[in-house]
């Protein structure tokens, strides 16, 4: 191969590289994933935060152990559906927590066996985790939507671009000319290439952490 032919065929595959991922569909099963973390985050929140205090404060009675017990049952069922969602989203191939003893029968026996199991810890670390999650996929949809707005300029403007807020005050680019708009596309579109790539390495990350805090004993 002549250094010209190398030159090329290095060049196609930078760009291959460096464009290719808009047109892949697992980039977008990576935003969805993004995108439901937030909701789902919070929801984790709202429940795991409010079994764990009420069931801890009211531990001394009947009523703050059941609390307990089924806050860890929705842990191992929020977890399951992380487990399930990081499967589909982020191609892993995580399979079911094998560390639970099947011995013994009856309501305590099972709450035992859950304690016991370190799936449902890891589970939990997981979920707590979500929310924080969820605050950075956020971030990444609203540049995300920021950026394809620049890029789509020259179809709807006059049009104000915001890009967030510094000590209460808004970032903000308003586009009000032909000429503005027509700069504002290859600037959005540098954007938009941006947060695909780095929604891939937050994905990346995340499948990860699935991996290690959801997988069974033969994915961890």
């Amino acid at each position: 191969m002549s250094p010209v032919d190398s030159s090329t065929s290095s060049g196609s595959g930078w760009l291959s590289r460096t464009v290719g991922l808009v047109f892949e569909r697992q980039t977008y099963r990576h935003l969805l994933y993004l995108l439901l973390a937030f909701p789902l985050g919070l929801i984790y929140y709202l429940f795991v935060g409010f079994g764990l205090t009420f069931g801890l404060v009211l531990s001394v009675v009947v009523v703050g152990v059941a609390v307990l017990a089924a806050t860890i049952g929705l842990v191992r069922l929020f977890a399951e559906l992380e487990r399930r969602l990081a499967n589909a989203l982020l191609s892993t191939s995580l399979g079911p927590a094998g560390d639970v003893d099947r011995t013994g029968s009856g309501v305590l026996a099972t709450v035992t066996r859950y304690v016991d199991a370190p799936s449902t810890w890891r589970g939990l670390s997981f979920v707590t985790m979500k929310l924080w999650t969820g605050i950075v996929g956020l971030v990444l949809i609203v540049g995300l939507v920021s950026a394809v707005q620049m890029a789509t300029a020259p179809l709807h403007y006059p049009h104000r671009v915001e890009f967030g807020t510094v000590n209460g005050e808004p970032i903000a680019w308003t586009i009000n000319t032909l000429p503005e708009a027509a700069l504002a596309v290859p600037i959005g579109g540098l954007l938009i290439l941006v947060c695909l790539h780095v929604t891939n390495a937050v994905a990346y990350v995340c499948a990860r952490i699935a991996e290690a805090l959801l997988g069974s004993d033969e994915n961890v």
